[in-house]
């Protein structure tokens, strides 16, 4: 996933479910300089402290936009040939959705 990454610098933390939680990822990245935070599986001895999980908690924010992104149906589905296209429709659908947070707010 690292490898075939579309921005140039690494990233400073990866951010995953109980199912990134394993030894051998944890030094994989840490040689890479990245922070691995994940949530312990149960009956695994604790390797990190409670300050980066909280990152971890407002992870939900992220998960929340895909989930209103996938009310587009031209999203789900992609009829686009061309990426310009998609792209452009994924940018009219976040507005729209900035467009009905704010219309709650006001």
């Amino acid at each position: 996933m690292l490898e075939r990454r579309f921005v140039a610098p690494l990233p400073a933390r990866l951010i995953g479910d109980k199912a990134y939680d394993s030894d051998g990822l944890d030094r994989t990245l840490a040689a890479r300089g990245i922070a691995l935070i994940a949530p312990h599986r149960r009956g695994r001895h604790k390797t990190q402290d409670g300050r980066p999980l909280r990152r971890y908690r407002r992870r939900w924010k992220i998960e929340r936009l895909f989930a209103w992104l996938q009310n587009c149906r031209r999203l789900v589905t992609r009829w686009d040939f061309k990426v310009e296209n998609y792209r452009g429709f994924v940018h009219l659908a976040c507005i729209r959705i900035l467009l009905r947070q704010f219309a709650f707010v006001g």
